[in-house]
């Protein structure tokens, strides 16, 4: 049987027998935080039991890395749209340590990408429209800049309100310790 099949056996059951309701929440936090966080799996349950997080929170939202590389992509938009229209009072950007991106390099991944079926004239065609194919597959050395990276993104927006702080932290992803970069109560007002 399929992951796929799988998963769909196992869904109709929950359904069935009404596994959902313990979960039922709203669509706004609880607590008015979102957090970006790495999508890492060790993180899926990890993360929200060393803060004390229920289903119904917080708002997540997560990329590789916990990075936020482009002021208008995706994943800052997503952190706009829980401040202004899901009433997140709070921003949390949570790298880790031993992270995967820390190690990605371009040049390998875009052999992988090669290797599994995409063409060598599509990775032209991107690199001929000046995009930096290799700069944004990058990844980053230190998780502690990389999270001062995205805290600064995110706090110097145009669209984020200053009224909202950007906490910077990094958990470990064995132990589930936090520790504090950067305190946007604090940090961000200086």
């Amino acid at each position: 049987m399929s992951a796929l099949q799988t998963i769909l056996e196992f869904n109709g059951k929950f359904v069935d027998e009404k596994q959902y309701e313990q979960y039922a929440t709203t669509k706004y936090p609880d607590k008015k935080i979102v957090v970006l966080t790495c999508m890492d799996t060790r993180l899926v349950e990890l993360l929200p039991k060393a803060m004390n997080l229920r289903n119904g929170d917080v708002k997540v939202v997560k990329s590789a890395g916990a990075i936020v590389n482009h002021p208008f992509g995706g994943i800052m938009r997503s952190l706009l749209v829980a401040v202004y229209e899901l009433q997140a009072d709070e921003v949390y950007i949570i790298g880790h340590y031993d992270c995967g991106m820390s190690a990605v390099d371009p040049n390998v991944m875009i052999g992988h990408m090669l290797e599994r079926g995409v063409k060598q004239e599509t990775i032209d065609v991107i690199n001929y429209a000046r995009f930096d194919l290799k700069e944004w597959l990058c990844g980053f050395g230190d998780v502690e800049t990389s999270v001062l990276k995205s805290v600064d993104l995110v706090r110097t927006h145009p669209l984020m309100p200053k009224s909202v702080p950007v906490h910077g932290l990094i958990i470990d992803p064995a132990t589930g310790k936090l520790d504090l970069v950067t305190d946007g109560t604090v940090d961000q007002n200086q």
